[in-house]
């Protein structure tokens, strides 16, 4: 059978084979020239998977921290954004939203000097982490109940130049390969009327620059920046014109610097402007397949990239730059998964489309369950959740009763099974009154559920290590 999908690759490697000899233009203002169709087209496939969590990143900074038009904006550079909810259907810019933990934001600036972040006393039962997550999208460090443990801190958090030692009263420095980078604060919230301590903890949370910390004189401001407007839906038209933007504030590193050479052959890199309308008709064609193939080696990646464990693919995809190594298809495969997401000693983080025997999960035409055993809920330290989404754009969705997750705090508001299991009902309608304090409202569509351990347990029963662990998610069972 000939797809659509079929047909325009053919037509597109019809005119890739047609000027596979010629060279042409990158603009029309421009004296540039092009590798041949073909090497052009390999590029910048390679370059949408390397490039992918870089854009994505890019995209969430303006939209946060930019551009206070966005509909997203949390807070500018170097401020505090503490969110005193957890995330809704309202949330959009980042994929897979946790709904789990309030969060509070801060998107750094390190250009001009380092910043001290300083973490309330918080109690030891309460889970807490502090991520940091750099613009090349690895996770730098942590500060949290499994990382530091709940004491008071001040930490350092410095850029890519800084060349200066730990000052006295810093407890550990965290060093970021980007000049711009985020920080992620979760505090856990117990059940709705926790909220106001949650917001008592948020107001310890602080950050300062490290002149204003040491009480010394602050160095000059950086450079004012006119950023590229991008945004999270804007991604797909503009990639490459937003990868330039983005490779302006990530340094070459040993990792990455035969890709982004290999990239500047056609034009994409810091200080160039890539315009896809001024390209000719063949490279057109080359860069729209070179986009397509390379998004589909992603989700490739994601379908089989994982260890499938009763439907649930099961494994670790985020960690810092060492973790990654290169492998630019596994971060591409973690940025489209589900941006910043923890270390798997964090978090783990299960996820499918599939019932325990493959067939896509579908609200608008079944009902389904997911049963823990007695005594084999999810074994974490600090709790475990799941949480829907919708299938297609892998956002929250709206729901008659405003419930996004089930997670262990609600645990005894829930009815278990006789023997002691516990059923969770996946499905667009109640299940009725008696069922209804076990209900994950499901979309009148495709499904995408994924399950949250935060602080996995590293001993047996266990989800650790990744995709060969003790304990193995039950799958989802079909029942209407």
């Amino acid at each position: 059978m000939i797809t659509k999908r079929d047909l325009f690759r053919s037509a597109a490697l019809a005119a890739l084979t047609v000027t596979a000899t010629k060279s042409f233009p990158l603009h029309a203002q421009t004296s540039a020239k092009w590798p041949n169709v073909f090497e052009a087209k390999a590029i910048a496939e390679e370059g949408f998977t390397f490039g992918l969590p870089l854009v994505m990143n890019y995209a969430v900074m303006q939209e946060f921290a930019v551009d206070k038009n966005s509909g997203q904006f949390k807070a500018p550079f170097n401020e505090i954004n503490n969110e005193h909810r957890v995330a809704t259907p309202a949330d959009t810019a980042v994929i897979t939203p946790n709904s789990d933990t309030p969060y509070s934001m801060l998107w750094l600036d390190l250009r001009a000097e380092p910043m001290v972040i300083s973490v309330p006393l918080i109690e030891r039962d309460r889970y807490y982490s502090v991520q940091f997550i750099d613009g090349n999208t690895y996770n730098y460090g942590y500060i949290g109940t499994r990382a530091t443990g709940t004491e008071p801190g001040d930490y350092l958090v410095v850029g890519p130049d800084w060349k200066g030692g730990t000052p006295a009263g810093i407890r550990k420095v965290f060093s970021s390969t980007t000049p711009f980078s985020l920080t992620l604060f979760r505090t856990q919230l117990f059940k709705p009327d926790d909220i106001s301590n949650v917001e008592k903890i948020q107001a310890g949370y602080k950050v300062q620059p490290l002149s204003a910390y040491l009480k010394q004189p602050a160095p000059p401001a950086p450079p004012k920046i006119d950023f590229l407007p991008a945004t999270t839906a804007g991604i797909k038209e503009n990639f490459f014109q937003y990868l330039d933007a983005a490779l302006q504030f990530v340094p070459v590193t040993q990792e990455d610097k035969v890709i982004r050479e290999r990239l500047a052959s056609i034009g994409i890199g810091p200080g160039k402007t890539f315009d896809f309308k001024e390209l000719s008709l063949e490279h057109k064609a080359a860069i729209l397949l070179a986009m397509k193939e390379g998004d589909d080696k992603v989700d490739k990646f994601l379908a089989s990239g994982m260890k499938n464990i009763n439907g649930w693919n099961v494994g670790a995809f985020f960690g810092d730059r060492a973790f990654y190594n290169g492998n630019w298809l596994m971060r591409a495969g973690a940025a489209k998964g589900g941006l910043y997401g923890n270390d798997a000693v964090e978090a783990m983080y299960p996820y499918t489309r599939s019932d325990a025997t493959g067939e896509p999960l579908d609200g608008s035409k079944f009902n389904y369950t997911i049963t823990f055993p007695a005594g084999e809920l999810p074994p974490a330290n600090a709790f475990w959740s799941v949480t829907m989404y919708d299938g297609k754009s892998q956002l929250l969705i709206k729901n008659p009763i405003n419930r996004y997750l089930i997670n262990a705090p609600m645990l005894p508001e829930m009815k278990k099974n006789a023997d002691g299991s516990l059923t969770l009902y996946i499905q667009k309608d109640s299940p009725g009154a008696d069922k209804e304090a076990n209900w994950l409202p499901a979309p009148n569509d495709k499904i995408y559920l994924v399950m949250r351990l935060y602080w996995p347990k590293p001993t047996p029963p266990s989800i650790l290590p990744p995709g060969e662990g003790t304990w193995k998610p039950p799958g989802v069972t079909k029942v209407s």
